[in-house]
């Protein structure tokens, strides 16, 4: 791909020019916008210093609208294992990443027959919200 992004083990990755802490403030205010509830922000690093270890600055962002995801759950109540939808901000070698998961693969997982519309809505929220964080 030439478009900034990289895809390694079915992870799709976008650099972002801003540290983590920007990149998480600033996905925070575009789900807000989009009207997308944002369940949880794990602070990995802040965890493991909590704990006396070094991690350099990882967010776990939890993320979601019920009633589009609830639909993917009726089909099939298995999926509720890999919803809400969730991206990963973290920094390596100076280098802020967001990571996430295409939506697409819940349907090599779960019963989604008939379900495309959903996966592809999920899977171009994390587009854009990736794409405007990053720049």
């Amino acid at each position: 791909m030439n478009d900034g992004r990289t895809i390694i083990a079915e992870l799709i990755t976008v650099r972002c020019a801003d540290g983590v802490p920007g990149v998480v403030a600033a996905i925070a205010r575009a789900l807000e916008r989009r009207g997308v509830e944002l369940f949880a922000t794990i602070d990995h690093a802040g965890g493991a210093r909590d704990t006396g270890l070094q991690l350099p600055d990882e967010v776990l962002l939890v993320f979601g609208n019920p009633a589009v995801g609830t639909a993917l759950m009726q089909a099939d109540p298995r999926t509720g294992l890999d919803l809400p939808l969730r991206m990963l901000i973290w920094s390596e070698s100076g280098t802020t990443t967001i990571g996430y998961r295409d939506p697409g693969l819940l349907a090599e997982d779960h019963e989604l027959a008939g379900m495309d519309a959903i996966l592809d809505r999920l899977r171009g929220l994390l587009q854009s919200l990736a794409a405007e964080v990053a720049g």
